[in-house]
């Protein structure tokens, strides 16, 4: 088998109602995204996730670095290929950030590849884990934005609806507030539910040790992102002084980093995102790493968990899975979760594949 056309894309799919974090604007989530065809028809999707900024970046280093490489290569030499891109023409001006999330495209569009090829969804062309199911904890009702009674409400629903876990986001400019609006959610769910908070980066060190120490009553499951993903140290000391396990990794974007806050005790959960880190071929290495430490694998879901089920159903330290709905309407099998639990995929391949008047509807380049 052989590549014969690499297809760059950009789809901006709508987010309603708009969302914050403590760092970011939503309206769009982007995929910055490609298509690779082959000899033999099968067609592998890959695609990173966006707040819509950034895409063309993305989709040009593709078009004009990583494209050009693949036509003529075989999929199933996926690891070469990686290998080939990541220390070719890009490798002097960027190591991580805008080339391993488009390094990451093509990955997962390999992957995809070779799992439709061998008639197989991804978990198990891995090598299955979970045959029963990922278990779930929900983001989509704890945005920064969110009026108290919203955030209440929405908590409430989602453990209705049969989620065992929550997550909120924190990081508001009075702490008072952040501890008020946390102390009020563990309440509306009750002490069995999972409770998770996350920073999104905007405490420094004496924040974070403050009321780190002062949200330890509220018996969380873990503290995400409380510092700048850049501070190892900082980590090293939230986590040695903090009951709560620390959580991070969206904004890691290698196994190196991840080695360093994983061998120095800075991380206690891994959220590890394959649209992060050098796509599925990367990602697999970090869920190495963290087994041997003993580390939990729980991916933040910058594909919205398309790909990232696939990879928590193959992987045995991985323990469950963020669920955050937006784009899922788009795939032609979208990340579906019943009851609490993650429905495993069925049909080859990644889940990556987009319906076509999808496809048209959101395209933007």
């Amino acid at each position: 088998m052989k590549i014969t056309k690499v297809e760059t894309f950009v789809l901006h799919v709508p987010i309603n109602p708009p969302i914050t974090d403590a760092i970011n604007v939503a309206t769009h989530w982007g995929l910055s995204g490609v298509k690779i065809h082959t000899d033999e028809g099968f067609v592998g999707y890959g695609y990173t996730g966006t707040c819509g900024h950034g895409d063309d970046m993305i989709v040009d280093t593709i078009d004009r670095y990583y494209g050009p490489e693949l036509i003529g290569k075989d999929p199933f030499m996926v690891k070469e290929i990686w290998d080939t891109l990541r220390f070719g023409k890009m490798h002097w001006i960027g190591r991580a950030g805008i080339t391993h999330m488009a390094l990451a495209a093509v990955d997962i569009a390999l992957w995809d590849i070779m799992a439709k090829a061998s008639n197989q969804p991804l978990w198990k062309y891995l090598g299955g884990h979970k045959s029963k199911g990922i278990k779930a904890y929900n983001t989509n009702g704890g945005w920064l934005n969110w009026s108290k009674e919203r955030l209440l409400k929405d908590v409430t629903d989602i453990v209705e609806q049969g989620f065992t876990g929550v997550k909120i986001k924190v990081g508001k400019a009075d702490p008072h507030e952040d501890y008020d609006r946390v102390r009020a959610v563990r309440k509306a769910i009750g002490d069995q539910t999972i409770f998770m908070i996350d920073v999104n980066q905007q405490w420094n060190i004496n924040t974070a040790m403050t009321w780190g120490k002062k949200l330890e009553e509220f018996d969380l499951f873990w503290l995400e992102e409380p510092l700048n993903p850049d501070d190892i140290l900082g980590h090293k000391k939230l986590a040695d002084a903090l009951n709560v396990p620390i959580a991070l990794g969206e904004h890691v974007y290698t196994k190196y980093a991840f080695r360093d806050y994983i061998s120095q005790g800075a991380v206690e959960y891994c959220q590890v995102d394959v649209t992060r880190v050098a796509g599925i071929t990367e990602w697999l290495q970090v869920a190495g790493l963290a087994a041997a430490y003993d580390i939990p694998v729980c991916p933040h879901v910058g594909d919205m968990g398309q790909i990232h089920q696939h990879l928590v159903a193959a992987t045995q330290g991985a323990v469950m899975l963020e669920y955050i709905p937006w784009i899922r309407d788009i795939f032609v099998e979208p990340a579906t979760v019943k009851n609490g639990f993650y429905i495993l995929p069925e049909m080859p391949g990644a889940s990556t594949e987009i319906i076509p008047s999808c496809f048209e509807a959101y395209r933007v380049r």
